[in-house]
């Protein structure tokens, strides 16, 4: 593989199961090498399907997937051990301890040195904040404990790649904090990391690149930043005084040239807001003021990722699976 070709990369991939169902449809994915690349997408959009078909799991009904240039699953050998993958929760032996069932997945690696296991153990429980508890039977582990352990399982070699399903699931925000710096820590180390979440913000906070899918087609691929792109920030005002706020924006769009100002403003209860391109807020906000509007909050609200999400998709973000 040349350092510009991409780590993941899909060609009309696509997926029909019995009775007819299409899960996945033309598939065209391109995730750069070193990126931290957000999958997402609705209930039954297609996600899960596909990451299955990334790691072998199920074969495509058309198409092809590579991984670092070579099929899958074709050369499956070669090249699942330069990944490592948190698919649909971690499955751990119960009545064995968080260190234990490293041990028993790291022994069931042929390329793993058996003289250097409990070191590779360690520090794999080390990074993901689970060595006080590597002595604990992993019945006893809280959901959370329990993705980290799947996160360490991940983790017991160096990986070109990481496929991860959900890895904050159960966590709490120190947890999801920890996790976040971890995948970051990876990516600087050059770890490409697939990274499917329905937590849009984390997504936002830690991703470089990010895939759309709905109904089983890819909508958009591209950096963070650009699948915003098409957004505009809004400028917004929470006051008692929404009909004479909502006065004063529309002179002020177009006062600024806008075409039509009664088409920007918004008007949700004690909220008014419109388009902010073009807008001074400073003389916006004098504006209010000098209208006599009693002004609660003020500001320029930027597009978020979930905004993004919305508008490409036409829908919400179903976290169910």
């Amino acid at each position: 593989m040349s350092p510009e070709s991409p780590t993941i990369e899909t060609h009309g991939l696509s997926k029909r199961y019995r009775g007819g169902q299409l899960a996945v449809d033309g598939l065209e994915l391109s995730v750069p090498q070193g990126a931290v690349f957000g999958f997402l997408g609705p209930n039954g959009s297609g996600k899960t399907t596909t990451i299955r078909m990334l790691m072998g799991l199920i074969g495509p009904t058309a198409g092809r997937v590579e991984l670092f240039g070579e099929p899958i699953p074709q050369a499956t050998n070669r090249v699942l051990p330069r990944v490592g993958a948190l698919i649909e929760g971690p499955a751990h032996y119960p009545y064995l301890t968080g260190a234990d069932n490293l041990a028993r997945y790291d022994a069931a690696d042929r390329s793993a040195d058996p003289k250097t296991r409990n070191a590779r153990v360690a520090d794999a429980l080390e990074r993901v904040g689970l060595s006080s508890a590597a002595q604990k039977k992993a019945k006893a582990y809280s959901l959370g404990m329990k993705q980290r352990l799947g996160l360490a399982a991940a983790l017991l070699q160096p990986r070109d790649l990481l496929v991860l399903d959900e890895p904050t699931n159960g966590l709490d925000p120190q947890g999801m904090r920890e996790i976040r710096s971890l995948i970051k820590s990876l990516a600087a180390d050059g770890t490409t990391v697939f990274l499917s979440s329905h937590l849009l913000d984390e997504i936002e906070q830690v991703c470089t690149h990010a895939a759309v899918m709905s109904k089983g087609r890819l909508v958009v691929q591209g950096t963070v930043g650009e699948l915003g792109a098409g957004l505009r920030a809004r400028l917004a005002v929470t006051t008692p005084d929404a009909a004479a706020a909502e006065m004063v924006l529309k002179t002020v769009l177009v006062a600024a040239g806008s075409a039509s100002g009664d088409a920007q403003v918004h008007v949700e209860g004690d909220r008014v807001s419109c388009d902010a391109d073009g807008l001074e807020p400073d003389a916006v906000c004098a504006a209010l003021v000098g209208a006599g509007v009693r002004v609660f909050a003020f500001g320029i609200e930027r597009p978020s990722l979930e905004d993004a999400f919305v508008a490409l998709t036409g829908e919400g973000f179903d976290v169910a699976q």
